[in-house]
This record gives structure tokens, sequence and C-alpha cells, in this order.
């Protein structure tokens, strides 16, 4: 769901900028508050482990899409809403300025779409609601409060996806592109992301049930009972989410899906493999162009080190490989740099 520039005005995308702007800024002075300490390694490891699962596009059957994770109901769960609004923000940012994924006059509403509404309207109208209410009678069992678990994330990742898609139609409407109607584009987004939170849903209760069975009291919001004692150290489950990273950054991406992802196949179709042809844009020429977008794509043309996740003129495999893997690092030693700048997860000395 990364939008290029090109889907952009400047205008549009100055409101997304402060908007996201705004919402960075409250999450920094509510975490001044926190002093957990603990929660700083798992906020690296687990922002670049959605880093890293970002880069594995997984199939759409029957449609030629395909879609992946955007990672901030996990992070939410794991971290709270507002450390996993600013976990997603490292990713997001890395992901434009050193791998050209995304553009960077786009990346406050790609913030907006791919960030906020998992990590905040996820987690305060699905994730906490549902683990913390009376829906299932037996909440506070085992079996109950795993099965809260994957219904939260499912149930969240589908709908902070389907919002995410009409903010991307919304902001391209506010932007005037004649060429994308505000309808046809719509009933394209929404049932195309429907399927790709299905999918997202899926694989974030799993990563949340193995953390839920390891070290429960890392998740926010979630009951406690005696058959869910932690049965991994902290440094177990963060070592084995930086395996996960590293297995999946740099191997499992390489079979990542060639389909486009739900955006790209809302707009340009995938003909050439006989699917639909959509909106059936021209990608090397469609949408907008402005003094401020072409400026943006020339500092991001002078950052991006592995743009497209590959080597410069090179269809080396090994360019995704070193992709993931340092792209990961870099966005655990962001985290890490942000919180420590901040403030966030210090211990507090009470006098």
């Amino acid at each position: 769901m990364h939008m290029a520039d090109a889907l952009l005005s400047p205008a549009t995308a100055a409101v997304m900028y402060a908007a996201s702007a705004t919402a960075a800024g409250v999450s920094i002075s509510r975490l001044r508050k926190q002093n957990d300490p603990e929660k700083l390694p798992v906020m690296a490891v687990s922002a670049a482990m959605i880093f890293a699962g970002q880069m594995i596009n997984y199939t759409i059957p029957g449609t030629g899409s395909s879609g992946h994770l955007c990672g901030g109901m996990l992070l939410s769960a794991l971290l709270g809403p507002e450390a996993g609004f600013l976990s997603m923000i490292a990713v997001l940012t890395i992901q434009c300025l050193f791998f050209a994924d995304g553009g960077l006059m786009a990346l406050g509403a790609n913030i907006w779409n791919m960030a906020f509404y998992g990590c905040f309207i996820g987690y305060y109208l699905i994730w906490r609601p549902v683990n913390t209410g009376n829906l299932f009678r037996r909440r506070t069992s085992h079996a109950g409060q795993r099965l809260c678990i994957m219904l939260a994330s499912v149930l969240g990742c589908v709908l902070t996806l389907q919002m995410g898609a009409f903010s991307v139609t919304l902001e391209t409407l506010l932007s005037g592109i004649t060429e994308l109607p505000f309808g046809a584009f719509l009933g394209l987004m929404l049932p195309i992301h429907l399927a790709i939170g299905l999918v997202e849903g899926l694989i974030t209760s799993a990563v949340l049930l193995f953390v839920y069975e390891t070290r429960p009291e890392l998740l926010t919001d979630v009951s406690k009972n005696k058959e869910a004692d932690a049965k991994m150290t902290l440094k177990g489950v963060i070592a084995s989410l930086a395996l996960i990273t590293a297995v999946t950054g740099g191997g499992l991406s390489l079979l990542a899906s060639g389909n486009p992802d739900g955006l790209e196949w809302a707009l340009f179709g995938n003909a050439e493999e006989g699917y639909a042809a959509n909106m059936a844009l021209d990608e090397e020429n469609y949408g907008l162009s402005s003094t401020v977008s072409d400026t943006a794509a020339s500092i991001q043309e002078s950052t991006s080190f592995l743009p497209d996740y590959a080597f410069k003129d090179s269809d080396s495999a090994m360019g995704t490989t070193v992709s993931g893997l340092a792209g990961s690092a870099i966005v655990a030693g962001v985290c890490l740099l942000i919180a420590s700048a901040a403030g966030m997860y210090r211990k507090r000395t009470v006098n």
C-alpha cells in the first residue's frame, strides 16, 4: 500500500505529513512516562521483524495480485499503540529513504495509512476491547485467551487495512487525480485489501500466539493465567524473534511473489499474466508531477543505496538478501536511537 508521489498533490501530502507528525509527537510525549526498559529490545527486534516481513509478498489466488504485512496491529499488541506507531515510522522511513519503497513526498500519507490505523484504531477499537472485555465467558482461560488473540488479530488487520485502502482512494480524490474515479478505484482497493487483511491477520495471530505461549507478559492487555506462564526467558524470546527476522529478510524474501501488490494491482492491473487490467494506468506516466515531487524524487534517488531491495544495475538475488538483513538491522538501530533520545523506557528513580 506504499503510495508513490504521483498519487498525491503537494497540498494533500503536506496535510498528511502534519497529521502523522502530530500523532508522532503525542506518542513520544506519552511514552516518556514509560518505565519498562525490557520493552526497548522488544521494540527494536519487533520493528526489524516487520521490516523483514514486509519484504515477502504473498500471492492472492485468482487475482494476479499479492499482499504483504503492514504490521501495525502486531506491533501495538507487543508494544502498545504509541511505541508501535513510532516503530512503524522507523520501518516506513527506512524503506523510503534507503530502498525507494514509497515516495518521499508521500511518506506522511503512507505513515497514516499503514501505521496510524493499525496501531491506534486497531488497538483501541479491536485489540483492547476483545482481550479485556466480556466477549467470551471463559476469556481468562488459556483456550479463551488464545481465541481472543486470534479474533482480535484477524478483525483488527481486516478493519485497519480497509481503512488504509479507503484513505488511499480519498487522498487521490482530494489530490484531483481524475484518471482515478473514486468509486471505481475504491471498488478495486477494498476487496483486494480484504483478502490481504485476512492473510495478515492469520500471520499476526500466529506470531502473537507464539509470544503468548512463551512470554505472555509481553502482550499488552492480555490476561495472565497459570497455563500461560512464561516458558522462555526474555532473551530467548528476543533471540527467537531475531532469528525469524534474519531468516525472513535474508532467505524467505527471495520467495516473494512477483505479482503487483494491492495498490499497484488496482492502478495497473496484471494483464500480462492474463488477469484484469483494472485502472490500466501507464506505469511510466500517471498521476501528478510537481516541483515538490521532483525535488523529493531527487533526494530519494541520492539516499537509496539499495533501490527496490536490490543492488543497482544488478539482478543478483544477493541484493535482496543484503537488503533484508541490512534493512532489519538499520530499523532496529533507529528504534533504539528514537527510544533513547526521547527518554522512553528509562527506569525512573523514586525520591
